[in-house]
Order: C-alpha cells, then structure tokens, then sequence
C-alpha cells in the first residue's frame, strides 16, 4: 500500500511578520514545526502501512527549511519524503498548491491514499486536502474521525459533523483529511531520529513536474490578498445607568443630544 501524506511547516510562534509588499507571511528567519493536525495523518499512515504493508511518502511544498519537518515525520516512522520547491511555487494560495501538490502525487505513481490534516493553523482553509482530490480525480472523505482497512481497497470511516454521523465505505485510490480526534501521534523515538537522518528526501522543481506554468505559483493564485492589518483596540468610556428607570431615561436622552 502506497500512502501519501500531505505536511505543511507553521511558524512555532504567534509572532510573525507579514512582508508590506506582497501582504504574505514572512517564513524567512522563523523556525518551524509540523502542522499539529498532519501530525494525526502521519499517525494514520503508519497504522495502516503496519497492518498492510507498503510505504508511506511525506510531500510538502515550500522552501529548503521545510526538510526540518520532513525529518521530523520521517522519525515517527514514514520511510521517505520529497520537498516540492522552486521561486516559482512562491505566493501559491491553495488552489495553486493543491494543483502544485497534486502533480507531485502523479509523478509518485501508483498511489493508493492521500491524506492531510484537517487544516494548516496558521491559515485555516481546510482547502489543500479537496483540491487535490479534485485535480486527481479521486473520491474524498473530510474530517474523518475513525479510519480502518476493511479489505486491500475498501476504506471504512466515521465522518463527525454537525448534528450526525456519517457512517462511509471508501474505494481507494481517494484523498481523505483528517481530525485530531483520529488518534494520538506517536512519540519520535532517539533510534528513530537517529534512522531519519538515513532516509531519502527527494526535492522537485518545476522542471522535474508536467506543469502547466499558467497554474503555480502566484500567476496560478486568483486569491490576492489586497490588505493585511491587526485589528485596532478601542477602550470607550462606559457609562452605568441609574436604577430608577425614570432618571435613566432622562440620563439616556441626555447622551443623545
């Protein structure tokens, strides 16, 4: 079984810059760490490769620092990983990047399940994980909370959502994202660190993918990001009303003048 999961690198800190002129994040300088919820899909990837066998394959897309948590997944257990990373993958929003992400697994082959976290915390979109699913043309399952192997092709999941529970069977290949409820990510063993260190990291660039260059990078991003801005704190002064509801009126009236 040929599993690949998705991992995006978080700054691990809430102080981050945003650059003026593209009103992007600033990654530059900061050090970063796996995306907690990929963490879940990592985990998920290993169980299943345990009880089927196979491999199971990180991907990213970013800048060279990205192999830091490329190394961290590969000492909780994956077996090898591939960066997708070029000058002209910068300024991606997510349909660029599902795009970009989806090429990738192509060019993998013969893969048998994608899967991602939930969503990145330092955007939030939930977008990546369906866009690709879309582009590959592969069924999808989002925000599953339970996941076993029912037979070598035949995914069963249990699907969280509002007001009930999906109860679905799922036909691989297929893209499925997942909750941190799933399970608890396992621990990066010493020996384990020691073995990530021998384990191949791949890196691709536009050259090495058949991409269509009108759809990465920021010429493939109609999302644009006009304005960023923190919000303003405004302390305004706070008048309490007397208890007598005839002098608080009259008091009310009197504000409004």
């Amino acid at each position: 079984m040929k599993i690949v999961v998705g991992i995006k690198q978080v700054p691990e800190t809430d102080s981050v810059k945003i650059d003026p002129k593209t009103n992007n994040l600033v990654r530059s300088g900061i050090q970063g760490i796996i995306n907690p919820f990929d963490k879940n899909a990592i985990e998920a990837a290993l169980q299943l490769r345990d009880q089927a066998g196979g491999e199971v394959i990180l991907l990213s897309m970013g800048p060279d620092s990205y192999t830091t948590s490329l190394r961290d997944g590969m000492a909780m257990g994956a077996d090898r990983a591939i960066l997708v990373s070029s000058r002209a993958f910068g300024d991606a929003d997510t349909l660029a990047t599902g795009y970009t992400l989806a090429k990738a697994i192509e060019a993998i082959k013969d893969v048998d399940l994608v899967l991602f976290g939930r969503q990145s915390v330092d955007a939030d979109t939930g977008q990546v994980g369906p866009i690709v699913a879309e582009f590959l043309d592969f069924p999808q399952v989002t925000f599953a909370e339970t996941l076993s192997l029912e037979s070598a092709n035949t995914l069963v999941i249990e699907r969280q959502l509002d007001s009930a529970v999906q109860d679905i069977k799922l036909t691989l290949p297929a893209v499925v994202t997942v909750r941190k409820e799933l399970n608890t990510p396992r621990y990066e063993t010493p020996s384990n660190i020691k073995e990530s260190f021998d384990k191949p990291i791949t890196t691709w660039t536009e050259k090495d993918l058949d991409l269509d260059p009108s759809m990465i990078g920021q010429a493939g991003s109609p999302t644009k990001v006009t304005k960023v801005y923190a919000p303003t704190k405004e302390v305004k002064k706070t008048t309490v009303l007397p208890d007598d509801p005839t002098q608080a009126v009259s008091e009310l009236l009197g504000s409004l003048d």
